[in-house]
């Protein structure tokens, strides 16, 4: 009997999917059972992605995938989020590792509810690039000492949602961190309601680039008296993201409750 982790992946004719194909099928502790995308059913895996070897076809059918693959962890990168897919996963005692975002607290909740209910684990990680979490982290560690900031997100024209799951994660922690230390930060002479100045997360503006040649950037700006700290973490290739996943992958069939953020398991 296999000790492999088995792994499906939904959204896996796009281009983080197919990423995540090449590096689960590379993994000498995972087998990859299964894939789905509504996009390409019905063609073989490895046509439809370039990984050769692969013997079973795309389904556009998550519920489908997960009775007939029977797999241990499904890695998300579907468009749009269903949370209706992830009830069936966690019903059935799947791990979801999601890397699509644009989910809701009300999503969040109900996540972490029925994780609660089931005792399987899900886990929502809006930046699996390690760079990106140790960016998140220092901008934390800096909103103690520099409260007044805002962030400055960059991506490729085709992501769906704004501001990006990375952004709003980073204004959660920069939030968290100023309270707990005590600061208040100063406010902005002006409306922060004008369009012009973006979104607002935990007290943060939030200020969203879509373009072509992007891939996923972030900016986190400090102002203090006579001087500016930028932290910034760019990922130019899907690829970074890869070490990220298969560390999510590896520590799921641990974990019993809801993870948000990669920075959870390092």
């Amino acid at each position: 009997m296999s000790d492999k982790i088995r792994v499906a992946v939904m959204g896996a004719c796009g281009r983080m999917g197919r990423e995540v194909i090449k590096a689960v099928a590379g993994a000498n502790d995972m087998e990859l059972v299964g894939a789905c995308d509504i996009a390409c059913p019905g063609v073989n895996a490895s046509e439809a992605t370039g990984v050769p070897g692969l013997e079973f076809s795309i389904t556009a059918d998550c519920n489908s995938l997960i009775t007939t693959a029977k797999p241990h962890v499904v890695v998300d990168f579907a468009k749009p989020f269903d949370m209706a897919n992830v009830r069936f996963m966690l019903k059935a005692g799947v791990v979801p590792v999601i890397g699509t975002t644009g989910q809701s607290d009300d999503d969040l909740a109900e996540m972490s509810k029925i994780a609660e209910e089931t005792g399987t684990g899900v886990m929502v990680i809006p930046n699996f690039a390690i760079g990106a979490v140790l960016m998140m982290k220092f901008a934390a560690e800096a909103a103690k000492y520099m409260p007044n900031v805002e962030i400055i997100e960059l991506h490729h024209d085709k992501k769906l949602d704004a501001p990006s799951g990375t952004s709003i994660k980073t204004a959660l922690m920069i939030d968290e961190a100023r309270k707990a230390a005590g600061i208040v930060p100063e406010q902005p002479l002006g409306s922060l309601d004008d369009p012009a100045r973006g979104d607002q997360r935990g007290g943060v503006q939030v200020h969203s680039v879509r373009l072509p040649g992007l891939v996923a950037h972030q900016e986190v700006l400090f102002g203090g008296t006579g001087q500016i700290l930028t932290i910034r973490h760019d990922s130019i290739d899907r690829t970074s993201f890869m070490p990220g996943v298969l560390l999510a992958v590896r520590r799921a069939p641990h974990i019993k409750a809801l993870v948000y953020g990669l920075d959870k398991l390092l």
